[in-house]
């Protein structure tokens, strides 16, 4: 596993190019024909407009600092019971950058990431929740870490966890141990809605999960697939409104009996031929 101050020393880039927006990314890449960015969504009415807007609003900038040539912001709307769903197709409505993905049952967070991967169409993926774990603008940072050290993957940490409270901290420490222990991973915070993936990593992995163990089944067969993966550390800012089930019983079940079922499939992941080795 890699990290960018580790690296730091090692790779010699061009200078940045300032603009409006001050020197966001090196030159060292060509633009991006297409970001994506989707948010899996349950429940969110309080969030979604907000979470929407930020998105738009660094695509906006990227594009117009010649970083990406197009974007698009998809929304799964994984069954909500409030207004999300009519919210989300009234945003699509008025901008067309913004796709909209219905299920008719709830899927819970591997079923909606699923089908977030699915509808994106970029060369380059974020996923992310509607709650905005971290300022949007990391995004910027984090294409240009995925650029400058040619990676395929990029995954945030939190650097500060205080504010998601003792239990959730407690259960997030013995979960990423036991991913560690097991797969042999040095990726920490593994579930932090943070993954920012080029589009052979798509393509040459098929997810299972339906579960919260989905991420980490992306990285870890990511990770055996041979692609490179690089962690950097954001600030974090906890839920404010709504109910956050992701500590719940049912969902801790749900991803232990996932890990467990799905261990030996992934311990069996072989490198893909030439993965991380195309800037």
């Amino acid at each position: 596993m890699l990290h960018a101050d580790e690296l730091e020393s090692r790779v010699c880039v061009r200078p940045a190019r300032t603009s409006r927006r001050g020197p966001l990314l090196t030159s060292i890449a060509k633009p991006f024909e297409k970001l994506s960015i989707f948010f899996p969504m349950w429940n969110e009415e309080q969030y979604i407009e907000r979470a929407v807007n930020a998105a738009r609003t660094v695509c906006e900038g990227l594009v117009a600092d010649d970083r990406v040539l197009d974007y698009e912001i998809i929304v799964v709307d994984d069954a909500s019971t409030d207004s999300t769903g009519a919210l989300a197709d009234a945003i699509a409505q008025g901008d067309p950058h913004v796709k909209v993905v219905h299920h008719a049952r709830n899927r819970k967070l591997g079923g909606s990431i699923k089908s977030g991967f699915a509808a994106a169409t970029g060369d380059v993926v974020l996923y992310t929740d509607a709650d905005l774990p971290f300022e949007m603008e990391e995004l910027v940072r984090a294409l240009r870490v995925l650029c400058m050290y040619e990676v395929d993957v990029v995954s945030a940490y939190r650097l500060d966890r205080t504010g998601e409270g003792p239990r959730r901290a407690v259960y997030s420490f013995l979960y990423n141990w036991l991913v560690q222990i097991m797969f042999r991973t040095r990726l920490r915070d593994i579930n932090f809605a943070f993954k920012l993936c080029r589009r052979r990593v798509l393509d040459h992995v098929t997810l299972k999960s339906e579960s919260s163990f989905i991420d980490a089944e992306l990285v870890i067969r990511a990770q055996r697939s041979g692609f490179q993966i690089l962690q950097i550390g954001v600030d974090y800012f906890p839920r404010t409104r709504g109910v956050s089930t992701l500590s719940s019983p049912g969902v801790i079940k749900a991803m232990l009996v996932e890990l467990v079922h799905l261990r030996r499939e992934l311990r069996d992941v072989v490198p893909v031929a030439g993965a991380g080795h195309q800037p």
